[in-house]
């Protein structure tokens, strides 16, 4: 699923190309893509079109592109979803899902999925804040996050380091890769318990967060296949830096001991056995 740096390397393409733009006309060619929409693709459509798109937003792996209604559109790219610029003669991609119209036709806005995991939807006086995102936590990347509530948090949960990066009520935009990759830049393992950690420790673990975050977002986020790509249909490149993550058996990059992959809530963890000790008293998976 895409993470932080993935959506926001879409949005900003988003934000060069539709900001500004008059929607013409809306075609929501499969009805499971605006499911999160009550009314239906009917209401959907028509409540879009004629509108101008005036900026384009984000809150951990939510976007969302304020109107000049006050509305809001509202996305997220689930497991496969891709928002594509596209000629308006450019054939249909296979899984075309919703097709944006601009009334300066240029480039249109397509939103392909091919598991249909993701969706739009209309969040009515939603152009500051969609209600209903209103409950995620901010994103480390974010000027008004605080750190210091976040390392208080933290430490007052009594769970591992790993889930605690995971929960998007706490931090959100991490997720299995960066969480892996920043817990190895720290030298943690992810069963470590939130409550035994300092607030030094917490701390300095949140500046890895950011760097990861940071260096994937220059990359163009992480592509392992052809599902994730930019609005130019581009996949990024940070799967070559990556130091843990889906790199089971290789040798560590700072330390050469062979990486370790344990399951975790139906996923897989990567770490290295030497720089990252597991816990005394954690169980095996």
């Amino acid at each position: 699923m895409p993470e932080l740096p993935e959506v926001e390397t879409v949005r900003r393409g988003l934000a060069t190309w539709v900001v500004g733009r008059r929607i013409a006309s809306v075609e929501v060619r499969h009805p499971r893509a605006v499911r999160r929409h009550v009314p239906g693709p009917e209401h959907f459509a028509a409540a879009i079109a004629g509108r101008t798109v005036v900026d384009v937003r984000r809150r951990g792996k939510y976007l969302w592109l304020p109107l000049d209604s006050g509305d809001a559109v509202l996305g997220h790219l689930g497991m496969s979803g891709q928002m594509l610029l596209q000629p308006a003669d450019a054939p249909d991609e296979k899984h075309l899902r919703v097709r944006f119209g601009f009334a300066d036709e240029g480039p249109e806005l397509r939103f392909v999925d091919q598991r249909t995991f993701g969706g739009l939807a209309l969040s009515e006086g939603g152009a500051d804040l969609p209600a209903e995102i209103a409950h995620i936590a901010r994103d480390p990347m974010d000027p008004d996050f605080s750190d210091t509530a976040f390392v208080a948090a933290l430490r007052r949960r009594r769970t591992e380091i790993k889930r605690a990066l995971l929960d998007q009520s706490l931090i959100s935009g991490v997720g299995n890769i960066y969480a892996d990759e920043a817990l190895w830049r720290a030298r943690l393992h992810g069963l470590r318990p939130t409550d035994a950690l300092t607030r030094p420790a917490v701390g300095r673990l949140l500046g890895h967060v950011r760097d990861v975050l940071a260096a994937a977002t220059d990359e163009g986020g992480t592509s392992f296949d052809a599902l994730y790509v930019n609005v130019n249909g581009e996949s990024g490149y940070f799967d070559r830096s990556l130091a843990v993550y889906g790199r089971e058996g290789l040798p560590c990059r700072r330390c050469a001991a062979p990486i370790r992959r344990e399951p975790f809530m139906n996923r897989s963890s990567f770490s290295c056995p030497r720089c990252q000790p597991r816990p005394r008293g954690a169980a095996r998976g």
